[in-house]
């Protein structure tokens, strides 16, 4: 199973390291640079990537997307948990 959800206002740090939070490593990518960050968890992984998006005008902001994938069970709470951190930190 894959879910993709994308979460405007976080850094992609930020959300890697709620992933660790949440029993994730990562694997790959450096959360500061540019390119992909692997996270993996015992029975799924997440790749983040980010980039700039116009909210309004000349306003920008930073949109993380990450791609969950692995088996329903295991994404179930692991998607939803992850949200709530987002949403707490940006929006």
């Amino acid at each position: 199973m894959q879910v993709e959800r994308s979460f405007r206002g976080i850094s992609k740090r930020l959300a890697t390291h709620y992933l660790e939070n949440l029993g994730g490593e990562r694997v790959d990518g450096d959360p500061q640079g540019e390119g992909p960050v692997d996270v993996e968890g015992g029975d799924w992984t997440a790749t983040l990537t980010d980039e700039k998006v116009t909210a309004a005008g000349s306003f920008t902001l930073t949109e993380v997307t990450v791609v969950f994938e692995g088996e329903e069970a295991a994404l179930d709470g692991l998607v939803d948990d992850f949200a709530q951190k987002a949403m707490r930190a940006g929006g």
